[in-house]
């Protein structure tokens, strides 16, 4: 757990007499997605829930965040791991060798009827009264502008949401129309959408993570001249002016740009080449294990080779979209606003489980780990917050 108000990013506990000069805002918790790993989330959110803690003013989730604070708002312990251990390690909702057939896509649909049915039943009416007096939003990415927004959870359009927030681009085959237009997965643009909080006026900020706490920066390794400039190119898009539509913002770029996209197509490349000469895991393993987004590390390039997909423009700009939004978070995080305080709860080392085809036994571990977590919180805490 790290507390960081431009802080010594240790994992003490805060001074209360610190955290006191940030209650002019609300109190909101955020939580990352990460497919399966979201286990250990709903392992915090049942200490919370097993401790009757929930002092939050807001909440704000993408993809499996947004389904974990479902069931925390829900006030139904064990649901969140139910629904990772139960329903999401189903062939029907997602089976690796149909899906290389091409003959089944991530089922989000059966998923969330599924939930919402016996025995798992989610609690729509308990969670609409929960949240009379506060605010719960899901972060979904315009499938036309790759820039986030953020809609409210448990609506009449509950479950068009959280399945907007899910759709990963390759796993779920189509965009989620709400509001006359087109939304795709949250992580694309907003992995850990703590600067929305930020934005809407919360001071104290708690985010909940599936992956641990990167300390300092570590440059990849890799021969790509895309990785290798990377840094570098970021630095020059992020002194850019914010730019209305992905149009302006491809057409306004400088040449610089230019020589991102393509070094990045041809990194894309290199990574298809040596994928498909690569022999695949008979039993799937390890074909889909990158970290906070399933496009991160070389899942997009697995998914890729094993379909006979192609890398195209588009995949490329939300490549782009997803490193440069992910870097401005973790700088945010690293050194906030002068007005605002994060606490993050977060494993200490990676998580055993993938963001699909996790081992039971990783899930059971993951859980335990984040419900250690969530009571460690709660010891350190829950006194600031009564």
């Amino acid at each position: 757990m790290e507390i960081n108000p431009r802080s010594d990013n240790t994992n003490s506990a805060v001074k209360s007499s610190i955290l006191s000069g940030y209650t002019q805002g609300t109190l909101a918790i955020v939580a990352q997605g990460g497919g399966q790993k979201g286990i250990f989330t709903a392992g915090v959110f049942d200490a919370f829930l097993s401790a009757a803690f929930d002092p939050f003013s807001l909440y704000i989730g993408t993809s499996a965040g947004a389904l974990n604070l479902s069931t925390y708002l829900s006030r139904q312990p064990g649901l969140g791991k139910a629904f990772v251990s139960r329903v999401t390690t189903q062939d029907q909702f997602f089976n690796l060798f149909r899906y290389i057939r091409r003959s089944q896509s991530m089922n989000l649909d059966w998923a969330l009827s599924t939930v919402t049915s016996p025995p798992f039943q989610l609690d729509l009416q308990n969670a609409r009264g929960v949240l009379r007096h506060r605010t719960a939003l899901a972060s979904v990415t315009c499938g036309s502008t790759l820039q986030d927004a953020y809609f409210p959870m448990f609506q009449d359009n509950w479950s068009e949401v959280l399945k907007a927030t899910c759709a990963i681009p390759m796993l779920y085959p189509k965009s989620v129309a709400i509001d006359d237009n087109y939304w795709l997965d949250g992580g694309v643009s907003a992995a850990i959408p703590v600067q929305e909080a930020w934005r809407r006026g919360s001071r104290v900020i708690v985010v909940v993570r599936t992956e641990p706490i990167r300390k300092e920066e570590v440059e990849p390794q890799a021969s790509s001249q895309f990785l290798d400039k990377l840094p570098e190119y970021l630095t020059k898009i992020n002194q850019l002016d914010k730019l209305e539509s992905i149009k302006a913002f491809h057409s306004d770029l400088t040449s610089q740009f230019e020589q991102l996209k393509s070094s990045m197509h041809q990194f894309a490349q290199e990574k298809f080449v040596q994928l498909v000469s690569q022999h695949v895991d008979k039993k799937g393993e390890h074909i889909l294990n990158g970290g906070r987004w399933l496009f991160g590390g070389d899942d997009i390039y697995r998914l890729a080779a094993l379909t006979g997909g192609r890398f195209d423009s588009r995949l490329v700009d939300m490549l782009l979209v997803h490193y440069q939004t992910y870097e401005l978070t973790e700088r945010f995080l690293t050194m906030p606003p002068d007005d605002c305080c994060i606490i993050q709860i977060a494993p200490q080392k990676p998580l055993q489980s993938l963001p699909l085809l996790s081992k039971q036994e990783a899930l059971e571990v993951d859980y335990q780990a984040g419900v250690e977590a969530g009571y460690q919180f709660i010891r350190q805490y829950s006194h600031y917050f009564q």
